[in-house]
């Protein structure tokens, strides 16, 4: 990138309009996908004996999995492993052949995402055989953690302490979303702040009551934020360049 730093904003719900937030350091995770396939032998549902079936396998795994963050990973380093599809059978009398799982696993290090895919992989083989069924075993790394770097971040708070006073700028809180301006903050170094989209009192009337999270049907960007968002990025640009070298 042709620039010495990066700065970009999320709005963010449930807090009131006039508030920013900026902090250094991880402040989204790391965003990745498995997906996991049991091959088992399906066979009557009512003669289990005579086949191998890939649902209870399927429920060992993903209590396993959990045992990852509690007993694996240092419990001060954040992770999550969200199962968030289980796909097996299309008929009530009839034990399947497969089963597929697939879910989401978050992270701030790389070195805790590296745990977690080996430990993963190796609970998936092991479950599987311990049930005479195999396992196909993917796992597809996405967004990096979005980390922000300390003294753009305090570049950036100070911007907003000098539009909204200090009392409304807040430490940012780590989140588990991810976000892809993590790859700019790893090119060049720059901070991603939140602003505050407000309690949900903007909303208009069929949307339902309080503030409605991002990635929902029911989301209403504020349009109040627009005059405060616009105010920071022309300060942030004019301080910014104010005190490059001439």
């Amino acid at each position: 990138f042709p620039m010495d730093a990066v700065f970009g904003m999320h709005n963010w719900p449930g807090t009131q309009v006039g508030k920013f937030a900026a902090s250094a350091g991880p402040v989204m995770a790391s965003t990745n996908e498995f997906k996991i396939t049991i091959r088992g032998k399906g066979g009557h549902a009512a003669l289990p004996h005579n086949g191998i079936d890939p649902v209870p396998v399927a429920c060992q795994m993903v209590q396993a999995f959990q045992t990852i963050i509690s007993r694996n990973k240092k419990p001060v380093d954040a992770g999550v492993i969200s199962v968030t599809m289980i796909h097996a059978g299309e008929a009530t009398n009839v034990i399947p052949d497969s089963c597929e799982l697939q879910g989401t696993v978050r992270t701030f290090t790389l070195e805790v995402l590296d745990l977690i895919e080996s430990r993963m992989k190796q609970i998936a083989e092991h479950v599987s055989a311990a049930h005479e069924a195999t396992c196909e075993f993917e796992f597809v790394r996405n967004y990096p953690p979005t980390i922000n770097a300390a003294a753009e971040a305090e570049f950036a708070r100070k911007v907003m302490v000098s539009i909204v006073g200090e009392a409304n700028v807040e430490a940012q809180e780590p989140t588990m979303g991810a976000e892809d301006f993590a790859y700019m903050l790893q090119a060049k170094p720059g901070a991603y702040s939140f602003i505050a989209n407000g309690d949900g009192e903007h909303r208009e009337m069929g949307h339902g009551g309080g503030p409605c999270m991002l990635h929902n049907p029911s989301y209403d960007f504020n349009d109040d934020l627009i005059p405060l968002g616009a105010t920071y990025w022309v300060r942030l640009a004019e301080e910014w360049l104010a005190k490059a070298p001439a």
